[in-house]
């Protein structure tokens, strides 16, 4: 009897001895798992399926992949330039997958027990504050010199002053601008510019100050005297299009060949260019009149009317009675009606009467809140002190004189 129970008990351990050598020897070929990584960018005219045909990878992972990220985003929203990572195991079996969606987010999926896990990421940017200055020689754009980024700059700078400068036609050859402005950076490289904390634009003899500053969640931009740069009225209603006429009071017509008043602005502009409403307000006329050619009237608040002519097409729901938004498109750029070429006719009255947008006085935006003056003057004061100290040096005015182009100047210090 004892020796058939250690029999057993040997027979026993013999069986746990196996089964746990069974299970090292599976455990094994994972801890020894060799794991590949490929890194491209996205091709015109590729999508996912194209980008796992090419690799060899097995196009059911990517069905799985679809379903596991469905509600954060959609794979087939791949777009041409955009970076993108796979891991995939020897088997060519997707370990990890990585998408730029765009400068400010990545989709991650990764396999685990459970299949694929989506989520979407933040990108961590390093950020730094620089401070930037120029001087216009042509136009704002050319000021801050060729790149995506700096285009981005000039139309971040020309939102911001929309309120206060037409850069179509306010610009001067010498003004001079400064701004105080996030860089992000990603591994150590510059990748874009962030929100401007703070800028000033020197405009024909007029400096106009402006300062991000955030209550209640919300950020927005002020002026020195705490008053919100957003105003009821834009002041124009195309950006970065040179005036092929100014406002004057006896133009020489060139198709009717005789001088009469020509109470607007004309903008040259390519046909197609997007016409925004200037204000709030209510269409009061939007159809084909005359010489205007397709024409639209908005009818804002305090006897203020803008006529937009020559338009080649009006936007589909723009009809009398139909209210608009500032900013909202309301047509594109024609040479409908009594023109020689694409442009827009644009005329800002007030109680009927035509006056020059270029020189109208624009109402003031609304001030902070009083419990928000002393935290705002302290940090107008700290932007002040940072603006004060971008020189724009003599050398660069020199060089912006010389050369027919404008030189940006970038410092920069850590946050």
């Amino acid at each position: 009897m004892r020796k058939t129970s250690i029999a057993l008990i040997c027979c026993v351990v013999s069986f746990i001895v196996i089964k746990l050598n069974f299970v090292v020897d599976v455990s094994r070929p994972s801890q020894d798992l060799q794991l590949k990584e490929i890194n491209g960018k996205v091709q015109k005219g590729e999508t996912l399926f194209h980008i796992f045909k090419k690799y060899n990878i097995d196009p059911s992972e990517l069905f799985k992949m679809k379903e596991a990220s469905a509600n954060i985003h959609r794979l087939r929203e791949v777009h041409p330039g955009q970076d993108y990572k796979i891991v995939v195991d020897e088997e060519n079996k997707v370990n990890k997958f990585v998408y730029w969606i765009d400068d400010d987010n990545i989709l991650n999926i990764s396999q685990n027990d459970a299949g694929f896990q989506a989520e979407k990421l933040a990108v961590e940017y390093d950020r730094r504050t620089l401070r930037i200055s120029g001087v216009i020689q042509d136009n704002l754009i050319s000021s801050l010199n060729s790149g995506s980024e700096n285009l981005a700059l000039a139309l971040q700078l020309s939102d911001i002053f929309a309120w206060e400068i037409d850069f179509t036609c306010d610009l001067r050859k010498g003004d001079v601008f400064k701004v105080v402005v996030e860089g992000l950076y990603l591994h150590g490289g510059f990748k874009k510019y962030g929100e401007i904390m703070s800028a000033e634009f020197g405009n024909n003899g007029q400096a106009y100050k402006a300062y991000r500053f955030e209550y209640d969640g919300r950020a927005a931009y002020y002026n020195e005297n705490g008053k919100s740069l957003k105003k009821a009225f834009l002041k124009a209603p195309l950006s970065f299009r040179r005036i092929s006429s100014r406002f004057s009071g006896g133009r020489y017509h060139p198709i009717l060949k005789i001088y009469r008043p020509h109470h607007g602005l004309d903008y040259g502009a390519a046909a197609g260019t997007p016409v925004s409403a200037i204000g709030n307000g209510t269409v009061k006329f939007a159809r084909y009149r005359g010489q205007y050619g397709n024409l639209v009237i908005i009818r804002h608040s305090n006897g203020w009317k803008t006529y937009y002519g020559h338009l080649s097409r009006i936007s589909k729901g723009i009809k009398a009675g139909v209210k608009t938004a500032q900013g909202q498109i309301i047509g594109y750029v024609g040479s409908t009606g009594l023109a020689t070429g694409p442009h827009l006719h644009y005329e800002l009255r007030i109680a009927g009467r035509p006056v020059n947008p270029l020189t109208v006085k624009m109402p003031a935006g609304k001030p902070l809140p009083k419990e928000k003056a002393s935290e705002f003057a302290r940090f107008r004061t700290a932007m002040n002190a940072e603006l004060a100290s971008i020189a724009v040096s003599d050398v660069e005015l020199a060089t912006a004189d010389s050369t027919g182009s404008a030189k940006k100047r970038v410092n920069q210090f850590d946050m």
